[in-house]
């Protein structure tokens, strides 16, 4: 099949038609290309319950954990805030708490600007704080962005500085603060989101609400029938895929991915594939796009900046690198770490050492002579220096996990923090390298580090491209770190840089082929097709969508049997993580750009109409509306477009720049 000189998938542009139609005309229709959910013989998810009695003693460790509350009915044992006709007032709207009986009630300012009382339909989490979601229509729930202090007991403001009111896409009522999509399937057991495009509705589902045993264990109908067995002296055959003891996730191996990319499928900056929660046990490419080390999530160097989760950090560190697993510090069931203080550092990084990691240098580290400062201050503890926090949602302190050597240096070249001046603020990042200079002058962790690469790249400066393709190369990098370089170089593609990069297309690790992908665009186009065939048929489905995206506009009209077949499999994998998201505005965007590739300027505006319809605030969305509108010789309806935009966002300059152009 051929289409304005591409080869796609009949399945995919069929049903690509359907989403783009549903973006604007509620027709009721629905999309034919939900992901499979699996045959009969799968196993079921049973309820935490099911595992109590035989596995006491990690029901204590878990009962009450962050897990277990991560979500929880509205009840007078759960709900922690002051709903006694409490009230907060925000930049001059104030909110009210209140509650009838064991019913609990939030009256503010709903999307339509006009005090509304609901009643909380959900409480979030335990400590620092608590925070609590409503239902604003059936089955869409928006998380309220004035949560519990459970330390200083106090109602605040997650945002003090931002005023977001209603009609921006930020506003508690907006897309990016829908329970249902945003937060939810990490907060639960089993979650599917379900969102209806036609009907803009959500029926979203779930086995269990909290992290059950089953969100990281796996659906335990099996298990169950292994237990039988064992009980009963018989003997028990697994299907196919599954443990030894009827398990979709086998921990017992020793294989610390298995473990790391199961934590990591909720603790991690990433967008997701598939409508919901993957069984335990998917491998995180399967079901995520991980986030790279780009601005404004993380530092030049790499430390975090926006609220990212963890697993990018990790994938930064010698830790990870050794094969240290989260369980080494953190007990899985509760939660908590497994010592106190530096207690949980000093299990490795000591005189005795750890078996289990031979290479360590066995050193005195908690003394004065390693840390210089007082014994048992802040610090002289081990996360003062190497795991800085950074404090997110107002109060909830969080380490980066990259377990990094402070470098006041690359403060002084990319204007990353350090920990040094984290506390020695007035002394500042000189004063602060002259320190470790005298202090470690032999030390290993100084000279030429990525960061000073991706600061020039983000800032736009000449020659960053040969410092970055070299980055990209280098297989003793953080393979997050060599993905974020071939990232940065899309602006500098090059037929030439494509086919020195060629090569990463097949490298071990699928964070670096999936971004080595899209510089395969700037190629001639036969060598782009000839490279990117393979990756159609990649282990990975995070490769083969990003092979499907490069594939979209290729000057293919017909391909031998097999490579078509795996096109038209992983444009229907790109196909229906579209559809699973299409309540995400970034979806819409690329739904548009998807169709302005296909030649549908139709469709095209129906997927970034859309989008603004979400979020109001969304420039590149409307500015496509209004070159779109004035490309189709519709002057004037590009003229109110691009009124209505700046009435949303009267002070972006692009828009003024467009509004030049329509005097």
């Amino acid at each position: 099949m051929a289409r304005d000189g591409s080869r796609l998938g009949a399945a995919f542009l069929g049903s690509l038609a359907v989403l783009l139609t549903l973006a604007t005309v509620a027709s009721g229709q629905q999309s034919d290309a939900a992901p499979e959910t699996g045959d009969a013989e799968s196993p079921t998810y049973v309820g935490s319950d099911s595992c109590f009695d035989c596995h006491a003693a990690e029901t204590d460790d878990w009962t009450g954990s962050h897990h277990d509350l991560a979500w929880t009915e509205p009840t007078p044992d759960t709900v922690l805030g002051d709903f006694a006709d409490a009230d907060f007032t925000h930049r001059g709207e104030t909110t009210q708490f209140t509650r009838e009986g064991d019913t609990y009630y939030i009256e503010s300012l709903g999307a339509d600007g006009q005090p509304t009382r609901w009643p909380v339909a959900g409480v979030i989490g335990i400590a620092p704080l608590q925070q609590y979601f409503v239902e604003t229509e059936p089955g869409r729930q928006q998380s309220f962005d004035i949560p519990w202090d459970t330390v200083e007991k106090r109602w605040y403001h997650m945002y003090p500085d931002d005023h977001l009111p209603p009609g921006d896409g930020f506003h508690w009522t907006g897309p990016y603060k829908t329970w249902n999509s945003r937060c939810a399937e990490c907060h639960a057991t089993d979650y599917t989101r379900n969102y209806d495009t036609a009907e803009r509705r959500y029926a979203s589902t779930y086995s269990e609400i909290g992290v059950g045993c089953e969100a990281c264990h796996g659906p335990g109908s099996a298990h169950l029938e292994w237990a039988a067995m064992e009980e009963s002296g018989g003997n028990y055959s697994p299907a196919p895929g599954m443990s030894a003891m009827g398990l979709t996730i086998d921990f017992s191996r020793g294989d610390p991915e298995t473990e790391i990319q199961q934590c990591a499928s909720c603790h991690a900056r990433r967008g997701p594939l598939l409508d919901g929660t993957p069984v335990p046990g998917t491998p995180f490419h399967e079901s995520y796009r991980l986030s790279t080390l780009r601005a404004p999530l993380y530092h030049a160097d790499g430390q975090i900046r926006d609220e990212v989760y963890v697993y990018g950090s990790f994938l930064q560190s010698k830790m990870y690198e050794k094969g240290v697993t989260c369980s080494d510090c953190h007990d899985v069931h509760s939660a908590e770490h497994h010592a106190e203080g530096n207690g949980v550092c000093l299990t490795c990084h000591s005189p005795a050492g750890n078996p289990d990691f031979p290479s360590l240098k066995l050193a005195e580290y908690d003394t004065p002579d390693h840390h210089f400062h007082p014994v048992d201050s802040d610090g002289a503890q081990c996360v003062s220096c190497h795991m800085i926090e950074r404090v997110y949602m107002g109060i909830d302190g969080r380490h980066d996990h990259s377990f990094r050597v402070p470098r006041p240096d690359l403060s002084i070249a990319t204007g990353a923090p350090n920990a040094c001046t984290d506390c020695h603020a007035a002394e500042g990042p000189y004063w602060a390298q002259e320190e470790l200079e005298k202090r470690f002058p032999d030390s290993a962790h100084r000279g030429p580090h990525f960061a000073t690469a991706f600061a020039a790249a983000q800032q736009g400066l000449p020659d960053a491209s040969e410092n970055l393709a070299d980055i990209a190369e280098a297989a003793s990098l953080p393979a997050i770190v060599r993905a974020t370089a071939l990232e940065l170089l899309l602006p500098e593609a090059s037929p030439e840089l494509a086919g020195r990069l060629a090569r990463l297309l097949e490298d071990p690790d699928p964070m670096v082929r999936a971004n080595a992908i899209p510089l395969q665009r700037a190629a001639p186009p036969t060598d782009m097709v000839t490279r990117l065939l393979p990756r159609l048929e990649d282990a990975s489905r995070v490769v083969r969508i990003a092979a499907a995206r490069e594939m979209l506009a290729a000057p293919v009209a017909r391909l031998p049997d097999r490579h078509a077949a795996a096109l038209d499999t992983a444009m229907g994998e790109w196909q229906a993580s579209l559809s699973a998201t299409s309540d995400f505005p970034e979806t819409q965007l690329v739904l548009g750009g998807i169709a302005l590739t296909t030649r549908n300027p139709e469709g095209a505006l129906a997927a970034f109409r859309e989008a603004v319809r979400m979020d109001p605030q969304l420039v590149p969305a409307w500015s496509m509306i209004v070159r779109l509108k004035a490309a189709m010789g519709d002057e004037a309806g590009a003229r109110k477009s691009l009124d209505r935009a700046l009435r949303n966002v009267p002070d972006d300059p692009g828009l003024a720049a467009l509004a030049a152009q329509f005097p």
